[in-house]
């Protein structure tokens, strides 16, 4: 049965959909099954896996809508053992034609029920808000993974995003567990960048990752060509950091 990781943090720019393209492809290069959902209507984690997004005619919002099935929308992509539900653009308008619809917070929960046992991990790239796509994908998922930006305002919002994961959990997904905060962007030269690990650190303890993701000029590079950081160059230090990320998170699941 796969377990559902929702890659989640309102703020922008903080690494989520870096992290779940590299996340996806280092588990998939561990020979992990993965499933890779976009559910971000700038559709970044579907074109940084060479997905046309102009052309996607299924994706996050048909299934959403449940006029399409996840394996309608399923499409394979560069990075071995990983497919992808892409995005696109229409997306945007999810929000407000589900606002009257009943169970509205679970259209993504139901969905997947019929593809969750078909992966070891599936894992949702959210938007960087808290509306309805968002709050849809934290019901349907068994754990969050929280990207914090070794930057000054990183733990700005923190505190809002976990009120909204403790509300998820109080009233749409009582078994939803953080999987860990993932400082990125990390610059080991700025004292600001260890001053914000030493924080995170000192606040959250056991729920932060050990492996930090450091900035990297390769990782910025990869989606512009399509690809994962580990099809783009194996060898650079974003490769690295996202295999011993995947690692991490395999180790602690087997558990």
């Amino acid at each position: 049965m796969g377990k559902i990781i929702a890659i989640a943090n309102q703020k922008g720019g903080v690494g989520k959909t870096t992290t779940s393209v590299n996340l996806a492809a280092s588990l998939g290069v561990l020979e992990k099954k993965v499933l890779l959902i976009d559910a971000d209507p700038q559709a970044n984690a579907s074109s940084g896996l060479g997905i046309d997004v102009e052309n996607v005619a299924i994706g996050t919002y048909q299934i959403l809508e449940h006029s399409n099935t996840p394996k309608e929308a399923i499409i394979p992509c560069s990075a071995p053992n990983v497919s992808v539900i892409p995005a696109h653009i229409d997306l945007v308008a999810i929000e407000i034609e589900l606002v009257d619809k009943e169970n509205r917070e679970y259209m993504l929960k139901q969905a997947l029920e019929s593809v969750k046992d078909d992966y070891d991990y599936i894992l949702i790239d959210c938007a960087p808000s808290l509306g309805l796509l968002t709050l849809n994908a934290l019901t349907a998922a068994d754990s969050v993974v929280i990207p914090i930006q070794c930057e000054y305002f990183a733990l700005e919002g923190l505190g809002k995003l976990l009120n909204t994961i403790k509300s998820v959990q109080k009233i749409h997904n009582a078994n939803l567990d953080i999987e860990g905060l993932l400082l990125t962007m990390f610059d080991s030269r700025l004292r600001l960048s260890n001053q914000v690990v030493e924080e995170v650190q000192k606040h959250f303890s056991d729920m932060v990752f050990k492996t930090i993701i450091q900035r990297n000029v390769k990782l910025s590079e990869a989606p512009s060509f399509g690809e994962s950081i580990i099809n783009f160059d194996a060898t650079s230090r974003g490769a690295t950091n996202y295999l011993s990320l995947a690692q991490e998170i395999i180790k602690k699941n087997s558990n």
